[in-house]
């Protein structure tokens, strides 16, 4: 399980980028977070990886609370970037060793590489290429692999569809829906509110720091996600609410 409680981060400039945000995500959930750049979605995310610290409040993974226990929270979670950052001259299977080899997981095979990249959708013809020759989709499907063999409980993921083809970018999706009926725990941010209503159990809408909104799939059974983020984006929900 992945807890935000009360979580704030206020930087040295006196900047608020989190306000008190509290959620939780069980496993076998997709929590997805929407929200303009800058509304504090990647703060969060960095706060569960424990690149930086709150200013007040917690996350908790599994119970443990990411920036006193770093280690212990880090060895629960997996992570998949935007930009997934990998070696360009590696293979992709050189890719998948060295980092799995770098978090102490040395029982892998070559054909266990191969396994989880035909999993993740990657052709095999392209196993053997270097990464510098891959389009995004093709990395961020490298990267999800690396996640994949840490088989970490949780997994964090900022922005990965962005950029992405359609084609990509349903793939992804259709992967985590996948990792989901495994029971991961799933933290998404995203600027994609289609995928976000078909892929999540649970949405939530950040706006300068705050979590302004969160519903489940069954409450927006009814509602169209795309008016409700442009309400809460121009303050209209606010207005109605108050």
């Amino acid at each position: 399980m992945l807890e935000a409680v009360d979580l704030t981060k206020r930087y040295e400039d006196g900047h608020l980028a989190l306000d008190h945000v509290n959620f939780s995500i069980n496993p076998g959930e997709i929590f997805m977070l929407l929200g303009a750049n800058g509304a504090g979605k990647t703060t969060a995310i960095n706060i569960f990886l424990n690149f930086i610290d709150p200013t007040d409040g917690e996350a908790r993974v599994n119970g443990i609370t990411v920036h006193k226990a770093p280690l212990e929270a880090k060895q629960r979670l997996a992570y998949v970037s935007e930009n997934v950052m990998l070696y360009p001259g590696f293979t992709a299977v050189q890719n998948l060793d060295f980092f799995a080899r770098l978090g102490g997981r040395t029982g892998y095979t070559k054909d266990d590489y191969r396994d989880v990249l035909r999993r993740v959708g990657l052709q095999e013809e392209s196993h053997d290429n270097k990464l510098k020759t891959f389009s995004k989709g093709m990395r961020q499907k490298c990267g999800i692999a690396i996640a994949i063999l840490k088989d970490a409980p949780a997994i964090l993921l900022d922005e990965p569809t962005s950029g992405l083809d359609p084609k990509a970018g349903h793939e992804f999706i259709d992967l985590l829906l996948k990792l989901k009926d495994e029971g991961k725990t799933i933290l998404m941010s995203s600027h994609d509110i289609f995928r976000a209503k078909a892929a999540a159990d649970v949405v939530g809408i950040m706006k300068e720091g705050r979590l302004v909104m969160k519903r489940t799939r069954k409450e927006l059974e009814h509602e169209s996600l795309e008016k409700l983020y442009l309400d809460y984006m121009s303050g209209l929900a606010e207005l109605r609410r108050a």
